[in-house]
This record gives structure tokens, sequence and C-alpha cells, in this order.
């Protein structure tokens, strides 16, 4: 006697499809453009909420400096003075749900903010973290290298002789070259891993390495445009930091919420499959 089954069997071979590649656009000046004028209404929309965390952010980058005052750590300054903008996207993620959930006109409150931000931590997120805590130490370490190097026969006990010696001596100068140099490297390598990466993983499911992949294809399809974006984020970022990082309450919500908006128009929405 052979027994029957009922319903259709699965194909032995059935493995789930691999989730949809976001399409990359062309993006122009117009768009940063509207994406800056759609960024600076997001912020004047909820000034205190994303002023929260351009303070947040600039309170960080005050006791982050006290600290290497404190432990002597005085050629640490100039090398995390630089690298201070680049994890500015961490700190824009609540901004980035800000903008989506205004954008989506959904209501919304503190704690909605704040859970989301929470939430990353069992997503892709921290795999993000990892890469770009690593592309740091690699800027931290590469800049102790040439101090050596090239300053050793300097001597400095405080900021001011650290700065003089880098600022006022021919090997100073020579310090200056190669740091700027490299500095620039990694720091283009990070913005084009992470600049439509962070707003990507909060609005979708995927994983980190496709996000870095879109990322930079989105810089390698519009190299001038994104080239004047990752421009003008630094000079901002850098200016914000002269008044004992006070301007970051204002620059740091209205470039993130403004990132929000150009990863919108950079990358097209994942069409659902068939």
């Amino acid at each position: 006697m052979t027994s029957k089954t009922t319903g259709s069997t699965p194909p032995d071979d059935l493995t789930p499809e691999p989730p949809a590649i976001p399409e990359v656009n062309k993006v122009t000046a117009d768009d940063i453009r509207a994406s800056l004028k759609a960024g600076f209404a997001d912020f004047l929309a909820r000034p205190f909420m994303s002023g929260f965390f351009g303070l947040f952010y600039a309170v960080f980058g005050i006791l982050f400096v006290w600290c290497l005052l404190w432990l002597g750590k005085i050629w640490m300054i100039i090398p995390a003075v630089i690298a201070f903008p680049l994890v500015a996207p961490f700190a824009a993620a609540g901004l980035y749900e800000m903008s989506r959930r205004m954008q989506a006109g959904e209501s919304f409150g503190w704690s909605d903010i704040l859970t989301v931000m929470a939430n990353q931590r069992k997503r892709e997120m921290g795999w993000m973290a990892f890469v770009t805590l690593f592309i740091l130490w690699v800027w931290f370490y590469q800049f102790r290298t040439v101090l050596v190097i090239v300053l050793q026969d300097s001597s400095f006990s405080d900021l001011d002789g650290f700065l003089n010696t880098v600022f006022f001596t021919p090997e100073g100068w020579t310090f200056l070259a190669i740091g700027t140099c490299v500095g620039a490297f990694l720091s283009a390598v990070l913005f084009s891993v992470t600049v439509v990466a962070m707003p990507m993983l909060l609005d979708r499911e995927m994983d980190f390495v496709s996000a870095m992949i879109t990322s930079v294809r989105v810089v390698k399809e519009n190299p001038v445009v994104m080239l004047s974006w990752a421009a003008i984020i630094t000079v901002t970022m850098l200016l914000s930091l002269v008044p004992a990082f006070l301007g970051l309450i204002f620059t740091l919500p209205i470039l993130g919420h403004t990132t929000w908006h150009l990863y919108q128009r950079a990358v097209s929405p994942v069409q659902p499959s068939a």
C-alpha cells in the first residue's frame, strides 16, 4: 500500500532570492541646493529636537579634546579635530529618522526617535561603525608614524609648542604635507563608503556591504557633485569647530537633514520583485 501526500512539494533547489540592489541616479548641483533647502526646512520644523543632536555632538567634541589635553596627548589633537567630522553620520542617525518621518507625514516624539537610534545596534549599522573605526584607527596610526619619522628631533610639551613646531618649522611643513595627503585619501575612502550608506541602512533592510557598494556607486557616477558635497561638509564642519565646537549645534542638524534628502535623490527606491 502506498500513501499519498497532499499539497505541492517545493523543489529541492529552492533558495531565497537575494535582496534587490538599489539603482543609482544621476545627481546635479540643483539636487544639492534642493536638498539643502529641504534640510533647512526640516531643521526649522523641529529646531529644538534637531539642535539637541548638534549640542550632544558639540559637547562630546569639547570633552574629547579636554581629555586629550588632560592626558597629555597633545599630538592627537590635530588628527582628532580633522577626523571629528568623519563620525558625524553616526550622530546624525536620529536626524535621518526625523526627516524620514516628516517626509512621510508621520508624527513623532523624543521616545520614537531615540528608540529607533537605540535599535540600530541590532542592525547593520554596528558593522558600519566597525568599518569607520577601523579607518579612523589607520588614520591615527599613520599620523603617529609620520610624526615620529619627520619630527623625531623636535620637542613640545604643550599645545602652543606643538602648534609652533607643526606650523612654523620646515619639518612641520613636511609633516603637514604628508599627513594631509594620507588624510585626504582616507577621508575620501570613508566618505565614499558612508555618504548614502548610513541613511540607507536606517531606511531599508539590507546588509552593510551592499549599502557601502551602493554608496561608492553614487560617488563613482557623480564624482564632481559628490566631491562638491564632501567639500561643503568638510568646510562647514571645520568652521563650526572654531567657536568652541558650538557652531555644530546648528550646522550638524542642517547637514544631517540635508544628507537624508540627498540620499533620496541619489538612490532609487527598491522595486518589489514580481
